[in-house]
């Protein structure tokens, strides 16, 4: 019984220090940091052993630096093209993603001391079959980089012109494997961690230019600013910020020189070794279905998010849509032209336009909203316009007659329309609304441009770790195809219930409607 009363003190004195831990970590400040968590390699990048956590040397460098300031860090997820965007939106407190020191983005942000320097290096399929060997003999030839990147701008100074610009860095070093470019240039640790692991492509030429990461913070954020800024050059001058460049395989004759350190190495090259041996082996096919169950419970998360996402815009797009197309048909001659208007200038521009408009355009007018509620709000106005054509067709396609008589029996023009036309117009249109959900469902993969990690965006991430589009592209597809079904399947059992055109039968007023004239006769 003592022994037991030990066993049990000792668990709940364990039980305790870790609560205590954990209460700690919690009581500590936040650091919200944006980063580019889709491959993004070696910067920011899902573990190939454990999709749950982050490695990268920009993950390192970030834990390092919050616990010199005792801060919490905690991850936001943005596309890169929209890391100072989001900043500025004040989605996080800074951002960093191989973000360049350039006067462009002096231009919208201000940036810490430089963490890290590089330069950019050429690569081309093995051979080089167009002996490409400098900038130079890059006119002529079509060379891929990353988009707002200072590689591009490098290129264009250097007079090339048909450059093909890229949001991830796989496709670019994909295309160039499969033929479709002639080079591609980018910073040098990408080139390092995506192509030096391909035997279809090589290096050439010396490194071109001159490039420094810092960490981006809103302009006017002076505290911020100072404090990272104290942080770095503590742990530049411990040692701490070339141990992590060891690891990641990331020290160079460049950076010896910058940090003025040329002293022999305190720590292996763990993380690049760890990276570099899992890209090397073989996966059997036990192996690769084992790996593709790990996914499962990323995927459920992701799925989780997009069908909430679908769910809810629809339901606004379908309430919305009614009342739009009950305007338009029966409302005064202003309130249908404003019906009009809406229905063309949202089915006339494109949706992501319109999202983009509402998470980072509204913001400039005192209009903020989270993520989750501006994609909801997004699609679900866009649906909102087809939504209210597919309930005009229904509308109209109800016999002149059927309103007609339930004013002779007494009820006014909104009961008629509530109690009479309205419940036939949507037996009509159930079928065209079964489909518009599963065309939002597929649409709501653009919410992954503003934050959210959807279906699509958890596809992008595992896809450029594990550089297995093939294989992780069908499971999604499989994904979306098995959350859509049981909605379809659902509106059939509807339409039967609701005797919508089913084996030959037709509606109730649909063989009148054929005799009748429309509203508009």
């Amino acid at each position: 019984m003592r022994r037991l009363f030990r066993l049990l003190a000792g668990a709940f004195a364990a039980l305790t220090l870790c609560a205590a831990g954990a209460w700690a970590a919690e009581d500590l400040p936040e650091l919200r940091w944006g980063g580019d968590s889709e491959g993004n390699v070696p910067y920011m990048f899902g573990d190939p052993e454990n999709q749950e956590r982050m490695i990268g040397f920009e993950v390192d460098l970030v834990e390092a630096l919050c616990r010199q300031m005792g801060r919490r860090p905690v991850f936001v997820s943005n596309g890169w093209d929209n890391l100072i965007p989001g900043l500025n939106l004040k989605l996080y407190d800074m951002a960093l993603s191989g973000l360049e020191i350039t006067a462009e983005h002096r231009q919208a942000v201000d940036f810490s001391l430089p963490y890290y320097k590089t330069f950019l290096q050429l690569v081309v399929p093995r051979g080089n079959p167009k002996k490409i060997a400098d900038l130079g003999s890059c006119v002529g030839q079509t060379v891929g980089t990353l988009k707002q990147s200072y590689a591009y701008d490098t290129l264009v100074d250097a007079g090339v012109t048909d450059i093909r610009t890229y949001e991830n860095e796989i496709n670019a070093y994909q295309d160039m494997a499969n033929g479709r470019l002639d080079a591609v240039l980018m910073d040098s640790p990408i080139a390092i961690f995506y192509a030096g692991f391909n035997p279809n492509l090589e290096f050439v030429g010396e490194p071109i230019g001159s490039m420094e990461y810092g960490i981006a913070v809103r302009q006017g954020d002076s505290a911020l600013k100072n404090e990272l800024n104290a942080a770095l050059t503590a742990l530049r001058e411990s040692g701490q910020l070339r141990d992590i460049y060891e690891k990641w395989n990331m020290w160079t004759p460049v950076m010896a020189d910058f940090f003025d350190d040329h002293s022999p190495a305190r720590v292996g090259h763990d993380g690049f070794d760890r990276w570099a041996s899992f890209q090397k082996e073989g996966l059997g096919w036990k192996a690769r279905f084992d790996r593709y169950v790990s996914f499962l419970p990323v995927f459920g998360r992701a799925a989780l998010v997009t069908l909430q996402v679908s769910l809810a815009a629809m339901a606004l797009a379908i309430v919305l849509g009614m009342v739009l197309a009950v305007a338009r048909l029966f409302g005064p001659r202003w309130l249908s032209a404003l019906a009009v208007g809406y229905i063309e200038l949202l089915r006339g521009t494109p949706v992501l336009i319109q999202l983009f408009f509402i998470f980072y355009g509204l913001p400039n007018v005192g209009i903020k909203l989270s993520p989750f509620a501006a994609g909801i709000i997004g699609l679900g106005m866009n649906y909102a316009a087809y939504e209210a054509e597919n309930y005009r067709a229904g509308l109209m396609a109800v016999p002149r007659q059927q309103m007609e008589g339930a004013l002779a029996l007494g009820m006014t023009r909104s009961q008629a329309l509530r109690h009479v036309v309205v419940p036939q117009a949507i037996r009509v249109s159930l079928p065209p609304v079964t489909n518009d959900f599963i065309s939002l469902l597929k649409d709501s993969s653009l919410v992954s441009m503003i934050t959210l990690i959807d279906l699509t965006k958890a596809y992008g991430q595992l896809a450029n770790t594990y550089y297995d589009f093939f294989g992780i592209g069908i499971m999604v597809a499989l994904i979306y195809f098995l959350i859509g079904l049981p909605f379809v399947r659902l509106a059939r059992f509807a339409e039967r219930r609701l005797a919508v055109a089913v084996k030959g039968r037709t509606a109730r007023g649909v063989k009148e409607t054929i005799k009748a004239a429309s509203y508009h006769n």
